[in-house]
């Protein structure tokens, strides 16, 4: 963490959002719990978004066409079920519980956090989520974006630069003046190389409170914050 940032050059603040934005982890434990509640949901969730990054590298590669996240997603979750003893599952309830992405809780300091950094920035999403999973998820959270932006649009996951890139031309501005908000530092880096400004939120619980992550500053992020509210006193809103 810088110790004395740079003046504010962004007008534009692009948002990670699961794990960054919304609790994944409790949100999709809560749901298997309810299908089924022996079930292990710690577990149960950890395993359908470990499968995340994997599928996506099977569209990457070419080995699958253009896939929407949740498309993804149920591919993922019938991988999975076997092993948690979830395979009678019935289709309505494997839809049901597919579509529990679209309906993840915002952290405690989202929804105060968002609408304040609104009040001076244009504010928007960049995740490998879909259109219609980002918009149902703002509309039951009430997140008050401007724009919702996904990796649909640009028809690339992250970390491809076209992501990243993609937000600062939608918007007419140079990378700079686009800054990425994120809990994974990989994601900053990557958007850091494109020359977008980053900001850091720590989620130390992102995972569950079973398995903390580590939160500590990086020096090459433009800012590091503990919350939205933190974030929001930092750049003055």
């Amino acid at each position: 963490m810088n110790s004395s940032p740079p003046p504010v050059r962004a007008s534009v603040l692009a948002f990670d959002v699961f794990g960054t934005v919304v609790d994944w982890h409790s949100s999709i434990a809560r749901e298997v719990q309810a299908l089924r509640p022996q079930a292990d949901g710690d577990a149960f969730a950890l395993a359908w978004r470990a499968g995340y990054r994997p599928a996506m590298a099977r569209v990457m590669s070419g080995e699958l066409g253009w896939t929407r996240i949740d498309d993804l997603h149920r591919i993922i979750l019938d991988s999975i079920v076997d092993q948690f003893g979830l395979a009678d599952l019935s289709e309505a309830d494997r839809q049901h519980l597919n579509r529990a992405w679209h309906r993840l809780d915002p952290w405690p300091d989202v929804v105060t956090g968002l609408t304040r950094l609104k009040s001076r920035y244009t504010i928007c999403t960049l995740s490998n989520g879909n259109i219609g999973l980002l918009t149902n998820m703002a509309k039951r959270a009430g997140l008050p974006w401007d724009c919702v932006l996904s990796a649909e649009v640009f028809r690339a996951y992250k970390p491809d630069p076209a992501t990243y890139l993609g937000v600062a031309r939608v918007f007419d501005l140079q990378p700079a003046q686009v800054m990425l908000v994120a809990a994974h530092q990989d994601d900053l880096a990557a958007a850091r190389d494109c020359g977008l400004q980053t900001a850091y939120i720590e989620r130390p619980t992102e995972f569950g409170a079973a398995h903390p992550k580590d939160v500590s500053p990086d020096a090459a992020n433009t800012w590091h914050a503990k919350n939205f509210l933190a974030l929001a006193d930092q750049l003055g809103c």
